[in-house]
């Protein structure tokens, strides 16, 4: 009898990208990818932050790039990756967030949430897919989503929507792509302890409403995104493609 063996967590030779890598779960994530071997680059608007952390992870002895990018600007997005070799993993954690009750959101709040999770999200990951398919290379390819893909929230009627979108998009692509061995999913968080989360933790309302929805009584924290990112992009999750992977603590369980 021939026994199993799991498959490897390691991403050893493989190329990641990661956008929104500035700071917060991107940044977290391309530290996951590179513990595990990958050489990531680290995509986002700023560039000095993206030099600084790039520069410690090299001095941890992983591979990093910075690579200024914004992922609003799609044919500026579409060159760079075209300018490079296929990615075998993209992470796109690039989104954002302008919270209003729905009768006060402006178009201009509106465009910014639609445009930055959707629409950014849409062709960057189209043209990471693009790549793989012409080098005829399988890849993995993540959207960060969010519990608030799956469920409502107070003030986030817009940004609920563009997560829900999002999960659709993911869906199709990992139906299109299948045949080239391209998997397509998402990783849906919780509240994650955040620079950009921070506003909402020092409301004491949001707090408790936070604290009564989470069923394991704590927040989320960047670790906790950064074995799922890395499970994801490894053989480990060979059959996985098409769904979310909810880290809610348990939010969406009701």
């Amino acid at each position: 009898m021939s026994l199993p063996r799991t498959p490897s967590l390691r991403l050893d030779g493989r190329r990641a990208l990661v956008a929104g890598a500035s700071s917060g779960i991107g940044m977290a994530a391309a530290v996951a990818l590179a513990e595990q071997g990958a050489e990531v680059w680290l995509a986002a608007r700023r560039e000095s932050e993206l030099q600084g952390i790039a520069a410690e992870m090299r001095a941890a002895g992983w591979l990093a790039h910075p690579l200024r990018l914004d992922v609003t600007d799609v044919p500026a997005t579409e060159a760079a990756i075209a300018a490079l070799p296929a990615f075998d993993i993209l992470v796109n954690s690039a989104g954002g967030a302008r919270h209003a009750p729905a009768t006060q959101t402006t178009p201009e709040d509106f465009d910014f949430a639609v445009n930055l999770n959707f629409r950014a999200a849409y062709f960057l990951t189209r043209a990471v897919a693009k790549k793989l398919i012409a080098e005829g290379k399988p890849g993995s390819l993540i959207n960060i989503s969010s519990q608030m893909a799956h469920v409502g929230g107070v003030d986030r009627a817009v940004y609920s929507a563009s997560k829900h979108a999002l999960e659709g998009m993911t869906k199709s692509m990992a139906i299109e792509w299948g045949p080239h061995g391209i998997r397509v999913n998402t990783i849906a968080p919780t509240f994650i302890r955040t620079a950009m989360t921070a506003p909402t933790f020092a409301n004491p309302e949001r707090a408790a409403w936070i604290a009564s929805k989470i069923k394991l009584g704590r927040v989320g924290e960047l670790e906790d995104i950064m074995g799922p990112v890395a499970f994801l992009a490894s053989d480990a999750a060979g059959l996985i493609t098409g769904t979310s992977l909810i880290v809610d603590g348990g939010w969406t369980a009701d």
